[in-house]
C-alpha cells in the first residue's frame, strides 16, 4: 500500500543530500514521521500546508517500512501511518512536486 509524506522543498533536498531524514519540525517534536493515506493526504495538505507552494509529495510503500510503521489514531479518530525511524531515500517509491493552485494543492493524477 502506498502512503504519502509531504515535505517542503528544503526538507526533501535535505533527505536527498543525506539519504535519510527524521522529518519536518512537527515530526521531530512528536518523535515520528507523520504520513497520510490516499484518503487523508488532501486534508493533511489543506490543514498543515495551506498557502505553501514549494512542496514535494513522496509516495512510500508500507511493505518497505517493517515494524517501524505504526497505525495510530489521530485527526477525527482516523488511523494514520506513523514511522518510528528515519525516512530513507530507499523508502521513497516516487517524488513529485505538489504545486498550489487557486483552489488548493494540485495532486498528481491517481493519488486521490
Amino acid at each position: 500500500m502506498l502512503v504519502y509524506k509531504i515535505f517542503r522543498r528544503s526538507e526533501w533536498d535535505d533527505l536527498v543530500a543525506h539519504g535519510r531524514s527524521a522529518g519536518a519540525p512537527v515530526d521531530l517534536a512528536d518523535g515520528y514521521v507523520h504520513m497520510s493515506t490516499p484518503q487523508q493526504v488532501v486534508e493533511t495538505a489543506a490543514k498543515h500546508f495551506a498557502g505553501e507552494s514549494d512542496l514535494v509529495l513522496l509516495a512510500i510503500e508500507t511493505d518497505r517500512l517493517g515494524e517501524a510503521l505504526k497505525w495510530e489514531p489521530s485527526r477525527g479518530g482516523q488511523l494514520f501511518p506513523h514511522l518510528y525511524r528515519d525516512l530513507t531515500r530507499a523508502d521513497v517509491v516516487w517524488d513529485k512536486s505538489l504545486p498550489l493552485g487557486a483552489a488548493g494543492h494540485i495532486f498528481p493524477e491517481g493519488v486521490v
